[in-house]
């Protein structure tokens, strides 16, 4: 096939592009270092004054395969996928034959020819260049230095950004990624000085102090806010990604961290937390939440308050385990054995997940609840830049009290919230016991008294879980015709569709708490004349949960299950 050299003329430099953005997106086996690349060129170009928005798609494996990162560079905000490439960086054959459907005409792809074959592909030797400074490995800071070359990016920030990720192994190996970072700067300032990658992107100098965070990082930072102290997980994809955000605090916040053998440890590990007094996080994926199943139901029998990170992707069993899929509500929903109040938070965009998470903690200690942050993979793992969130006013709100002699943990009471003592603080036994219990806590077998007497204070507390709910967020005219519903990581992606539609009688209705649900439910979804929902799973359990509450069946269903996020093309198309 036809290779191409980097001052050959491309048949694609006269296509036109938004002038605003750039979307460029590297791929190429596990192993080959693409998130290395991800992680230092995202802070350069943010640090530089430009808006970012970046999220990845990864195979299950450690080597081989295809992986692949897209950044999104623009003059305005960006926080949404998109199916258009504007430069493509693979780095072997597959890489093309993977991304072939989001390869459009004007769709500019560089890479090595040794590597790469495709009668499109403009030829830059990564290889040779890296060899040139002792290892081939080197290619991807000569990829690096091409993209921040076609940016301008400050090339000082650039090499004290390389140098600081790999001084780690020396002096020698920082420096060499540094030279080879260089020549790749080099091609790049000729490839836009040859107008070969045209882009008219307007940089802002207060972005240089914004603050770059992913869906993982926001709840884990939520939680902290929340007054978390203990965290407990089994390495599960993608709900690792909270567990190991916290345990880099761990130190500096005094946090106890522990990966434990199994999910059935770490749930009952986190409510022994809870009932010593702590606030304790577990988070886990669907396949571990199963068997936390159990203990989420001992949570609802004793009372006791617990927080859940579920990260979601697809199923049944392994499934999908590195994709993306608002798959387990129905799973939050009904987990356990017999009636509990529960209540499900999923949020929308990352400030979001700090101040839900916040919340949460104290939901669940208010109530004695368990309280469920549902995320996914796309959303954990998407990250871009935001202004500094305020955390004003926020506290840890702790209902624990100092018990005395008479204290009974399960006392009946008006509202059906028992006043909760923890061991050692004050004079009070604090008995708990998952068999149906007596307002002291010991096992009971009284069916027509105690019994029903312990099962209504349950729904007691229910009832008053519900008249304390996060109200929905709509976005667009108050008068609308049609109406969009969606949940979770949808969020960012249908606002940008909305905009792009430019329709004005349309409206977007967001869920940050999808149950209990807002009792505003139904009389938002009454003043429309046609409704759509768009849920990234193959039956809309969101749209089957708003049915069984409101009575309002939403038949206009865009439903996505194939492992990848909407993007925005997709959501565009569908409300158009």
């Amino acid at each position: 096939m036809a290779k191409r050299g980097l001052k050959q003329k491309s048949r694609v430099k006269k296509e036109t592009v938004p002038a605003n953005e750039l979307i460029i997106v590297l791929a190429g086996e596990a192993g080959q270092g693409i998130q290395s690349i991800e992680s230092i060129l995202v802070k350069a170009i943010k640090n530089d004054g430009f808006n970012v928005f970046a999220t990845k798609e990864y195979m299950s494996r450690v080597r081989g395969g295809v992986n692949s990162t897209e950044i999104r560079i623009s003059s305005a905000r960006v926080r949404s996928h998109t199916d258009r490439i504007d430069l493509l960086i693979p780095l072997n054959d597959e890489s093309i034959v993977h991304l072939t459907k989001r390869i459009g005409p004007a769709t500019v792809i560089i890479g090595d020819s040794t590597q790469v074959h495709d009668n499109k592909l403009m030829n830059i030797p990564f290889q040779r260049i890296a060899s040139e400074f002792g290892n081939p490995i080197y290619s991807n800071s000569v990829a690096i230095g091409t993209i921040c070359g076609i940016l301008a990016v400050s090339e000082e920030k650039l090499y004290a950004d390389i140098r600081a990720k790999f001084i780690s192994k020396g002096e020698e190996v920082a420096s060499k990624n540094i030279d080879a970072a260089k020549s790749g700067y080099a091609i790049g300032r000729e490839l836009y000085k040859n107008k070969i990658i045209k882009f008219g992107i307007t940089k802002d100098p207060s972005i240089k102090d914004e603050i770059l965070l992913n869906g993982s990082e926001a709840v884990a930072l939520g939680a902290l806010a929340g007054g978390c102290d203990s965290v407990f997980a089994y390495p599960m994809t993608p709900g690792t990604g909270v567990f190991t955000a916290l345990a880099g605090y761990s130190d500096k916040m005094g946090l106890v961290v522990e990966q434990v053998e199994d999910e059935i440890g770490v749930m009952n590990m986190a409510l022994g937390a809870w009932y010593a007094g702590g606030r304790a996080l577990v988070s886990t994926s669907g396949g571990g939440f199963a068997l936390m199943t159990e203990g989420l139901s001992l949570a609802g029998a004793i009372e006791s308050p617990i927080v859940v990170h579920l990260a979601q992707r697809p199923g049944p069993a392994t499934g999908l385990p590195t994709r993306t899929e608002q798959g387990d509500l129905n799973l939050a929903l009904y987990a356990g054995h017999g009636f509990f109040p529960r209540i499900i938070l999923s949020p929308g965009d990352v400030k979001e997940a700090f101040f839900l998470t916040q919340k949460a903690f104290n939901l669940a200690d208010k109530y004695q609840v368990p309280v469920f942050i549902m995320t996914d993979q796309y959303f954990t793992d998407s990250y871009y830049n935001l202004p500094q969130i305020k955390t004003d006013g926020l506290a840890a709100e702790k209902y624990i009290i100092e018990t005395n002699e008479t204290y009974k943990r399960y006392a009946l009471t008006k509202d059906g919230i028992s006043p909760r003592g923890v061991p050692g603080f004050g004079t009070g036994t604090v008995c708990v016991d998952s068999d149906e219990h007596d307002e002291e806590g010991r096992i009971t077998e009284d069916l027509d008294g105690v019994r029903l007497a312990m099962a209504d204070k349950r729904m007691k507390k229910f009832n008053l879980v519900k008249k304390d709910v996060i109200k929905p967020v709509l976005t667009g005219p108050g008068k609308y015709k049609t109406l969009i519903v969606s949940w979770g990581s949808n969020y960012n992606t249908v606002i940008e569709a909305m905009k792009i539609s430019g329709k004005k009688d349309i409206a977007f209705l967001h869920f940050p708490q999808v149950y209990p649900l807002p009792k505003e439910t139904a009389a938002y979804l009454k003043k429309a004349k046609k409704l759509i929902l768009i849920e990234n799973n193959q039956t809309g359990q969101f749209g089957d949960l708003i049915k069984l509450e409101t009575g309002i069946d939403i038949k206009n269903r865009v439903l996505k299950y194939n492992g990848m996020p909407f993007s925005v093309e997709e959501i565009t198309k569908a409300i158009s």
